[in-house]
């Protein structure tokens, strides 16, 4: 129905087409991609915020990656429907969640695009790990074989869930093969909830407490008393200490 309002996307059938395209064009195409999945939830319902906080993400993974021989592992499920409209099914996009449609979340039976369906979060570091593993197993054994990339694309609610604190500790010690799983964490501070939990809350007090604030200022003051270069050397061990406290160096 959208055919001829989108002149960019309508060019675009496959990921390979995006890889022809310059940065300003795929600019373009993330913005009319935003309009076409609006378009599409507003006829059919579904998850919104979680689709849209993806649509730059989603074409500069097709655009920068061999998809689908690199895999990519999305968590959540439902946050794809601009993957799904970029990888052959835009025509069917409006039978999403409809009786013989589309599915709402990943289906590897729908598309050789969806190498791992889950609609659970916090489930795609595990099953990245898992693939980059065995295609490395498979190189080992078949030369002719080659290593694919996988990329396995978190939110910042779902990477608080255990399960995936369990797959980077799998992910450090697995060996050869583990190096081409990317971890690409989504930090939108959006998901079904506010975070919950006892280290949420504590954290969330201890960093709001009068007794850490006045901590923070008097460091403030004597910083400043110090030469320009000890000074900026105190302001980063602050940065490193704050995130450390908050996770903020996890990936740095």
């Amino acid at each position: 129905p959208t055919r001829g309002r989108f002149p960019l996307l309508d060019r675009v059938d496959v990921p390979v087409d995006l890889r022809n395209l310059s940065i300003e064009q795929l600019k373009q195409v993330a913005d009319e991609l935003r309009a076409e999945t609006v378009d599409t939830v507003s006829t059919t319902g579904g998850h919104f915020g979680s689709s849209l906080g993806v649509v730059e993400l989603t074409v500069a993974i097709h655009a920068v990656f061999d998809t689908p021989d690199d895999r990519v592992i999305w968590d959540v499920g439902h946050q794809t429907y601009p993957h799904k409209i970029l990888t052959g099914r835009r025509e069917r996009i409006r039978t999403l969640r409809q009786p013989g449609g589309l599915s709402g979340f990943t289906r590897r039976s729908e598309s050789e695009y969806d190498p791992f369906g889950a609609a659970h979060s916090s489930t795609s570091i595990s099953a990245g790990l898992g693939m980059a593993v065995a295609h490395h197993l498979r190189a080992e054994d078949d030369p002719s074989y080659r290593e694919r990339n996988v990329i396995a694309v978190i939110g910042d609610g779902s990477i608080s869930a255990g399960m995936a604190y369990e797959a980077m500790n799998n992910a450090a010690v697995a060996g050869p093969g583990a190096e081409r799983l990317i971890v690409i964490l989504n930090d939108n501070e959006m998901s079904i909830a506010p975070p919950v939990g006892s280290m949420s809350n504590y954290l969330s007090r201890l960093m709001s407490s009068r007794q850490f604030m006045g901590l923070r200022d008097l460091a403030g003051k004597f910083v400043k008393k110090l030469p320009d270069r000890l000074e900026r050397t105190a302001k980063k061990a602050e940065e490193y200490a704050r995130g450390m406290i908050t996770g903020g160096t996890l990936f740095e």
